[in-house]
């Protein structure tokens, strides 16, 4: 089993930046991808960015690429998400998710292991 627990979230203005954490612990000694969702009001939960075990692998959701970044830690057994130039539509909760196994991918299905989520919103 995999705990995790995100962090950071808030009330920034557009154009503004913010730092998500996510805080693994558990069977944290096993190989395992990472990667953020998110769910805005009414929407389904998407894809945002994963990251494989080693962290030489990344992948972007296109509504993000260029302005969020994906970086993990595996000796502090965190994974963060970078998000810049952020806009009203980044507005949601935001979960960290994980998964056994060395490789990200981009539908939820493929993840075991989810955070409580951070909401994260963005004014206008």
């Amino acid at each position: 089993q995999l705990q995790l627990v995100e962090s950071g979230g808030g009330l920034v203005q557009a154009g503004g930046s913010l730092r998500l954490s996510c805080a693994a612990s558990g069977r944290t000694f096993s190989p395992y991808a990472m990667a953020w969702f998110r769910q805005a009001p009414g929407k389904e939960r998407e894809f945002v960015a994963g990251i494989s075990w080693s962290g030489r692998g990344t992948n972007y959701a296109d509504s993000v690429k260029g302005r969020f970044t994906i970086s993990r830690e595996n000796a502090k057994n965190t994974v963060y998400l970078q998000m810049s130039s952020l806009k009203p539509e980044d507005t949601a909760v935001y979960y960290c998710a994980g998964r056994s196994g060395a490789t990200t991918y981009s539908d939820i299905a493929s993840y075991q292991y989810w955070g409580q989520g951070t909401q994260v919103t963005v004014s206008s």
